[in-house]
């Protein structure tokens, strides 16, 4: 060491810290790395807790998703494990509603386009020789149908584009149906297409309110419940309201839930559907099957995996997101303070063009 000059004793000190600085570094770094690794591992194990997509969860005003929500997104996972119902046992007040609808035997495939005030509905059908029914398919509010067919062309293109559909399902031309709610008489649209599937040479049925009432009836209520059950229908055009008294009907007609268009008061209309309710027998209000496109809506918040019958929370256990939704919760509260029922059951499969196949001969 003492033969070197000076300029090479300094060339071995830098060379010794810089060897230092750089094993220090790559111990650091390696710690970095490590704590790194385990605040992301945390970050994964939190996300995961979170509500997913598919989760039944409605948003609240601010849009996000409220703490109820998020408690029952949890009671979710736990109750997976144990097989209990998550609905059920996080909230008493909407037991699961175990019922299981008679099944066709054989029988043949149907179709069925509605065309409601507010779009298109399709359903595909298999029906037996005593009237037993399953839903084979279904295809809901599809308002392009109306929104963009401004011609006879488009409004032709889109009707060849359903039937299609139906037809390679397996249903046979000539067992294709085209139903006009009574809604849905009163759009100006409605008479266009009407006349270009006539023109598809297809027979268009259309319906009062009063027939639409019975034939919802037809397909929702199932026969034992024809002594303590009456069946609601919230549409958009109008409200049928329906019960059975031994072998005869009854069916009223009320406001729809786009009665706010019209100017028409909250109030005048809580009323009038009110009165209407109040129509349907003591002893038919211990069950209500309630179909339409609001009750859809309310649902859909609720529903418990792919359950056909949901049981609707009561109207003040909803918050409307919309004006259409403010009014359809409006009809649905004057109907439970009417008649006092305390279960509304929505059916996810039936709709009243079902009822009118089950009609024909």
């Amino acid at each position: 060491m003492q033969r070197l000059t000076t300029a090479g004793r300094l060339l071995i000190t830098a060379l010794i810290i810089g060897l230092i600085y750089l094993g220090l570094k790559y111990v650091a770094g390696i710690d970095l790395i490590q704590k790194f690794r385990a605040g992301n591992k945390t970050e994964q194990t939190t996300s995961s807790t979170l509500p997913s997509n598919e989760d039944h969860t409605a948003p609240d005003a601010t849009g996000s998703a409220s703490s109820e929500a998020s408690s029952e997104a949890t009671a979710t996972s736990d109750d997976k494990s144990s097989g209990t119902s998550s609905e059920a046992s996080s909230n008493g007040a909407r037991p699961a509603f175990n019922f299981q609808a008679a099944e066709p035997v054989g029988g043949k495939l149907k179709g069925v386009v509605e065309l409601g005030a507010s779009g298109f509905n399709s359903f595909i059908v298999r029906i037996d020789d005593q009237k037993r029914w399953k839903l084979e398919k279904a295809d809901f509010g599809n308002s392009l149908v109306l929104e963009n067919m401004a011609s006879d062309l488009d409004i032709r293109s889109g009707l060849k584009q359903y039937i299609s559909n139906m037809l390679n399902f397996g249903v046979n031309g000539r067992e294709i149906q085209f139903v006009v709610s009574s809604g849905a008489l009163k759009a100006e649209t409605t008479q266009k297409i009407i006349k270009n599937l006539k023109a598809l040479n297809y027979v268009v049925n259309t319906v009062t309110p009063e027939q639409e009432g019975r034939l919802g009836l037809r397909a929702v209520l199932p026969p034992e419940f024809d002594d303590n059950a009456f069946v609601v229908d919230i549409g958009s055009g109008n409200t049928k309201i329906s019960w059975k008294n031994g072998g005869n009907v009854s069916a009223v007609e009320t406001y729809g839930a786009k009665y706010f268009q019209n100017g028409d008061d909250d109030a005048k209309v809580y009323s009038e559907v009110q009165s209407k309710a109040k129509g349907v027998p003591g002893s038919h209000r211990k069950t209500c099957f309630i179909i339409g496109g609001i009750p859809f809506e309310l649902a859909k918040q609720v529903r418990n995996g792919k359950e056909r019958y949901t049981v609707l929370k009561m109207p003040a256990d909803y918050k409307s997101e919309n004006a259409k939704q403010k009014a359809g919760l409006n009809i649905y509260k004057a109907v439970a303070d009417a008649t006092g029922c305390q279960q509304f059951v929505f059916d996810w499969d039936a709709n009243f063009t079902i009822g009118y196949l089950l009609s024909l001969k």
